[in-house]
């Protein structure tokens, strides 16, 4: 019996500390972890692409989908987030649903490499460096001129496709703008 409760206690503790790594990731790690943005950094984010209800704003990794959810409650705009994660992705469901935004919403549980992305006018995106430079073709063959990106805490490396059109350092957040040329 004795065995059985330390068997059973050792499986706990694995499992939550999966739970926790799951939750914290290397920031040079070739995949981006799960870090929640706060409400207030969402907020600028979509006031400093100026989000109108003409917009239809992607989240790119998603997670529990805050930023699509807070353009389309409080900018009115079309929101879309793409979570690979299926716990994330079913999180993001419960969420538009109780938001009641569900009307101005679409959820996708896919890779963000292979969704088409080409309807977006404002991309967010929080992802580590290595991952934003592995998008950046995508970014340039799917989105039309003029099209926003905005991405928190880590910068675009500079690229004559993607101009950095405002930062608001104190927030760490980088507005870029698909080129019209």
């Amino acid at each position: 019996m004795e065995f059985i409760l330390i068997n059973i206690f050792l499986g706990v503790v694995i499992f939550l500390s999966l739970i926790v790594l799951w939750f914290v990731w290397p920031p040079d790690s070739p995949w981006s972890p799960w870090w929640q943005v706060g409400t207030r950094q969402i907020r600028e984010s979509l006031k400093l692409a100026k989000v109108t209800k003409d917009d239809v704003v992607y989240d790119l990794g998603s997670g529990d989908s805050r930023v699509p959810i807070i353009a389309a409650r409080e900018f009115g705009a079309r929101g879309v987030g793409i979570e690979i994660d299926y716990i994330r992705h079913l999180t993001a469901w419960l969420k538009v649903r109780i938001d009641k935004t569900s009307d101005r919403m679409t959820l996708k549980r896919e890779n963000f490499f292979n969704s088409n992305i080409s309807d977006a006018t404002v991309v967010f995106v929080y992802l580590v460096p290595r991952v934003l430079e592995k998008l950046k073709p995508k970014l340039f063959k799917e989105l039309k001129k003029g099209t926003r990106i905005i991405s928190y805490k880590y910068k675009f490396e500079p690229d004559q496709n993607l101009e950095l059109v405002e930062q608001d350092e104190k927030n760490e957040i980088y507005l870029y703008k698909i080129p019209n040329f």
